[in-house]
């Protein structure tokens, strides 16, 4: 089997380094064709990986002696902070030594690193960050969830080529299906940006795509990638949080105000821990960031060890399933079918 390398930025997120060690450890011990390189200072880093002898062997530390926070400005943190943990980990990325970037820090200075660090695939203008939801019907990809708030229309037909390439990829999907979220089902509905968008979508030929899809449809999951501006995913995507979180805690409320109410509870108490954790941000383990040249997951910043270790989970299934690959060899078929669309226009002039 295979072993594949993933630079983990031990310093990045609120919990570090004591959930990126933990995480990474966890990571190791689950699954044998992961080595892993922790970027940080490495007296903090030791400090912080307890016993982890059974896994030493594939497990390096390399030291750093800078730190990207929040509060940095990302594109030029990323510039100037060249000894940081994440900028150390993204070079090695794009010099070959690992083959996946995961990191729970800031997603500006991520993204950043992403571009500026380890770069885009050919002919991509911007990359995305994506986030995997579990819907009622099955589990599909929101992308943009927020890297790109003023999007063209080209950029959105990309953003379909690489959710088809996350999904067939990751999740084992052989056609994923492809819907352009709008504010209604019909062709000829949204602003001008969204009606553009879906003539290019309807014509590409990389990826299948079926059309509109409307909020109210988007979490029975009745698609594989969901493709939208950044502006709009965000929405949608905390829009969808704030319910779920406000559902929950009605339900809570009612159960909790009779007797009745607090029997019921404890008996449906197992359920409900079991659809709790369908939901769960931890089981996911991040948001890949698709576009650039090599793997790349953005953890959530609150993220705990099994946060990280799915995080590290996903790069190393990206890597397996050669999404990056895939994004390149969709984008070359974007880019014949845009040609060849330019020459029809000019022989009709």
């Amino acid at each position: 089997m295979s072993e594949y390398m993933i630079a983990l930025d031990a310093m990045g997120g609120d919990n570090a380094p004591q959930a990126t060690c933990a995480g990474a450890v966890e990571a190791l011990r689950e699954n044998s064709g992961i080595r892993i390189r922790l970027y940080g200072r490495e007296d903090v880093i030791k400090a912080n990986l307890g016993d982890y002898s059974d896994v030493a062997s594939r497990l390096d530390i390399i030291h750093t002696t800078e730190e990207i926070s929040m509060e940095d400005a990302p594109m030029l943190a990323v510039r100037r902070k060249t000894d940081s943990s994440l900028v150390r980990a993204a070079m090695d990325v794009r010099e070959g030594t690992a083959q996946a970037l995961v990191s729970a820090g800031s997603t500006g200075a991520v993204m950043a690193c992403g571009i500026l660090r380890i770069g885009r695939i050919q002919g991509v203008e911007r990359p995305a960050l994506g986030v995997l939801y579990p819907g009622v019907e099955k589990t599909f990809l929101i992308l943009d969830s927020g890297a790109n708030v003023d999007c063209q229309p080209k950029y959105l037909s990309e953003f379909g080529l690489m959710g088809a390439a996350f999904m067939s990829s990751v999740t084992g999907i052989s056609d994923p299906e492809v819907r352009l979220l709008n504010n209604g089902a019909e062709e000829t509905k949204g602003s001008k940006l969204y009606k553009e968008a879906h003539q290019m979508m309807k014509e590409q030929k990389a990826y299948r795509f079926t059309g509109n899809i409307e909020s109210r449809d988007v979490p029975f999951g009745k698609c594989d990638v969901v493709v939208c501006d950044g502006f709009d995913g965000n929405i949608l995507i905390k829009l969808t949080e704030g319910i779920a979180s406000a559902m929950f805690g009605l339900l809570k409320q009612s159960l909790m105000a009779t007797t009745a109410g607090k029997i019921g509870g404890m008996l449906i108490k197992p359920s409900l821990k079991g659809f709790k954790k369908h939901f769960d941000s931890e089981e996911v383990g991040g948001a890949p960031l698709l576009g650039v040249s090599a793997p790349v997951v953005k953890a959530h910043g609150s993220s705990h060890a099994t946060a990280i270790k799915n995080a590290v989970f996903q790069a190393f299934n990206m890597i397996k399933g050669d999404v990056c690959g895939k994004i390149a060899q969709g984008m070359e078929k974007i880019t014949a079918s845009s040609a060849e669309a330019e020459e029809r226009m000019e022989e009709t002039k």
